[in-house]
């Protein structure tokens, strides 16, 4: 009966060969694949994937707040910047 590191360095050795066996198999699929869809003049979009995500676009909101020392501005909306953070924030208002 095998001791117990001998089974793992048994498992480590199936583990890195299993990789090594997918990362390769993986390639050649990937290859076939980019060569049918070319064959077939395939587009991702065709198979409902999209290679860019579209950024939802919206109004930027102008500056609330203003930094006077050093003119740095805030829209009022996030995480709030250090400098404005627990003052009170009347005095930094953009008239």
């Amino acid at each position: 009966m095998a001791s117990y590191k001998d089974l793992q360095s048994q498992i480590e050795k199936l583990t890195k060969q299993a990789e090594q066996a997918r990362e390769k198999e993986v390639s050649s699929v990937v290859n076939q694949i980019r060569a049918m869809m070319t064959e077939y003049g395939i587009q991702p979009s065709d198979l409902g994937i999209s290679a860019r995500r579209k950024r939802r676009t919206g109004p930027v909101a102008p500056p609330k707040y203003q930094n006077p020392q050093t003119g740095d501005t805030w829209t009022g909306r996030g995480r709030a910047p250090k400098w404005i953070d627990g003052k009170d924030r009347t005095k930094f208002l953009i008239k």
